[in-house]
């Protein structure tokens, strides 16, 4: 079943694109080792997950840390720490 990926602000900007459909290989399934299978692509891809400790994540519209699970997982958001003010 496809994973629909979501990249919001400079991870958006570095990939070129807001967010594509992908078929992940087998044992890919934790976020952190979705990161590292995506960051294997190069390029901007390699540019945007470069340094996790910069990276949040959202399954499925929740918030979670890098290591969750994303097995059974519709969606995968990838983006900055986000502050407010």
């Amino acid at each position: 079943m496809p994973l629909e990926l979501l990249y919001f602000a400079w991870v958006r900007e570095a990939i070129g694109k807001g967010g594509e459909s992908v078929l992940c290989p087998d044992g890919i399934d934790t976020v952190d080792s979705l990161i590292g299978w995506l960051a294997q692509r190069g390029g901007g891809y390699a540019e945007a997950f470069a340094d996790r400790a910069r990276l949040r994540a959202a399954v499925d519209q929740a918030f979670v840390p890098l290591d969750a699970s994303i097995v059974g997982a519709r969606e995968v958001a990838l983006f900055p720490p986000v502050t407010g003010g």
